[in-house]
């Protein structure tokens, strides 16, 4: 028997030292590349679908381990808020019937039902009963103005101008309770991060709604600095400036010293519950916004504090379902991304490390090898091989423009600046594999959402930041429906608008047909599984992406 190798096996091993050689040379490490994949990240399978199971800190720690995928996607976390709130997409929420409506009125029935046996237990023992109620989202609802004014973005000038309007509504249910409350004989306080300027217009604001309980001497704001509006000596700080915790649990002590006893502390924050000084804190739901803060020195309060895992269906749907606690807050998402991103809190990525570029790195490492050894014997074999990519984070890099201009909020007027600007970096190491592709024998097309007049801006930002490949002829744009940009006769929609998945599995078809070139679609790219799924593609890559979601 010969111990020759068979000539399959010299074929491969050659194809292996051409697909090392290759990688090598451009810099990409092959030591963790494994044979081959499915699709990425993480060898889930070839399901083309977001995750819906999540873990994360409140603090924005998870986007440090985590990965892409498993950060809430922030566009899927904003549509699960707007179910939640009956917000049909306007920003605005249903004042009359939501998840939201229906949970709080869940909760304040169940404290209800105990509100005068433990007024008459606090009196039994000698104790003047009362109970502490914060304002935002507590006492007064804000979410009109935090998503269809602010977009999730806090203006400290334009919610002033809603303080001092006397704009919001009651937070449903709660005038009733507090109201039935003092009917029953607890004193009522407010206890609220607004400053001691907007003292008034708070006060009558709940006036408005129809709060009767709440007095001027019996609601705290926080001081200014500014003239009489000084810090009270019953505040006492570690630091300068006094957190949220300092300044509430110690307002709090400062009321009990006046002879009363806090039986119930209210409030959507945990900073507003933490540090003690009441009998018992209630939590209301509220995934717009987190305001944290550290424990007092030397108190440990875990139960006092934000969930860590959640499931989350990426249309929104669980909004419906899983409850205010149980949707990822939008704060914490976005502090997540900044730190999977090397954000230090500008809404600029770091360009040279973060998770975000690591993971990247250790994805191009996996696909190198197969990619240059696919497009190397297919080349050989006369079969024309391509690669197909999208260009918004699969080829170009947006981090900057969705996040420190636009702050999550897409403006396609803003994208169309930075678009003919050509200002967007290359995605990290994506110039490399795009390199590795070519060498091996590969065409490189581009597929992309942006559209025919953005075209040659487009094919000018790749070849500015590296890429060589594209050409006018394999790069696809989407068409306006203004004078010649016209919808291509290969693409049929089931309705008047196409989806993405219409347009970009369609064209891939046509990549792949004889007036399209008859490429062999080796691999396709993208960073939206609406730029992968439907086929026509050997195999599909995903990339990472939580900073928006296209399905």
């Amino acid at each position: 028997m010969s111990n020759t190798p068979s000539t399959p096996f010299r074929l491969r091993r050659a194809l292996v030292g051409v697909a090392g050689a290759l990688a090598l040379a451009l810099g990409v490490g092959l030591a963790d590349a494994p044979a081959a994949v499915a699709w990425d990240p993480g060898h889930g399978g070839a399901t083309l679908a977001p995750r819906t199971a999540f873990t994360m800190a409140p603090d924005g720690s998870s986007g440090a381990t985590q990965g892409g995928e498993g950060i809430p996607n922030i566009d899927s976390v904003k549509k699960t808020i707007a179910t939640y709130y009956g917000d049909p997409g306007t920003g605005i929420s249903n004042k009359s019937d939501s998840p939201y409506i229906r949970e709080l009125a869940g909760i304040l029935a169940r404290e209800k039902a105990q509100l005068k046996a433990g007024y008459d237990r606090a009196v039994k023992h000698g104790q003047k009963p009362a109970i502490v109620f914060d304002a935002d989202d507590t006492t007064l609802w804000t979410y009109d103005m935090e998503v269809a004014d602010m977009h999730f973005t806090f203006n400290p000038a334009e919610q002033d101008v809603w303080v001092q309007a006397q704009r919001f509504p009651a937070t449903p249910g709660m005038v009733d309770f507090v109201n039935q409350a003092a009917a029953i004989g607890y004193t009522v306080f407010g206890l609220t991060g607004r400053n001691d300027d907007q003292k008034a217009a708070t006060l009558g604001n709940l006036a408005k709604d129809g709060y009767t309980a709440f007095t001027s001497d019996r609601f705290y704001t926080k001081w200014t600095g500014k003239g009489a509006s000084q810090q009270p000596s019953y505040v006492t700080c570690a630091a300068p400036s006094c957190t949220t915790v300092e300044y509430k649990a110690l307002t709090r002590k400062h009321i009990q010293d006046l002879g009363y006893t806090v039986t119930l502390n209210v409030g959507d924050q945990w900073s507003d519950l933490q540090g003690g000084y009441a009998q018992e804190a209630l939590k209301l739901p509220n995934p717009t916004y987190y305001l944290p803060s550290a424990d007092l020195p030397g108190v440990n309060e875990p139960q006092l504090a934000p969930r860590a895992h959640f499931t989350m269906a990426p249309d929104g749907s669980s909004g419906a379902t899983q409850g205010g606690e149980g949707i990822p807050n939008i704060d914490s998402v976005k502090k997540t991304i900044a730190t999977y991103y090397g954000d230090p809190g500008t809404g600029i990525a770091h360009k040279t490390d973060s998770p975000y570029i690591r993971e990247l790195r250790s994805i191009v490492q996996r696909q190198a090898p197969v990619l240059a050894a696919t497009c190397f014997v297919e080349k050989k074999l006369h079969k024309n091989p391509a690669i197909v990519l999208d260009t918004d984070d699969t080829t170009l890099w947006t981090y900057d423009m969705e996040v420190a201009d636009m702050h999550f909020t897409f403006d396609p007027a803003e994208q169309d600046v930075w678009v003919q600007d050509e200002r967007f970096p290359a995605t990290p190491h994506m110039t490399t594999l795009a390199a590795i592709a070519q060498k091996a024998g590969c065409t490189l097309i581009g597929l992309t959402g942006r559209n025919d007049n953005q075209k040659a801006a487009t094919l000018g930002n790749l070849a500015k930041v590296g890429y060589t490949g594209f050409t006018a002829q394999n790069f696809y744009t989407k068409w306006t429906g203004v004078g010649a940009s016209q919808q291509p006769s290969y693409i049929t929609c089931a309705t008047a608008k196409c989806t993405t998945i219409e347009y970009k599995s369609q064209t891939r078809a046509h990549i792949e047909s004889a007036a399209g070139g008859r490429y062999d679609i080796v691999a396709n790219f993208g960073d939206q599984y609406s730029d992968l799924i439907g086929g026509h593609a050997d195999r599909t890559v995903k990339l990472p992406n939580p900073t928006y979601y296209l399905p």
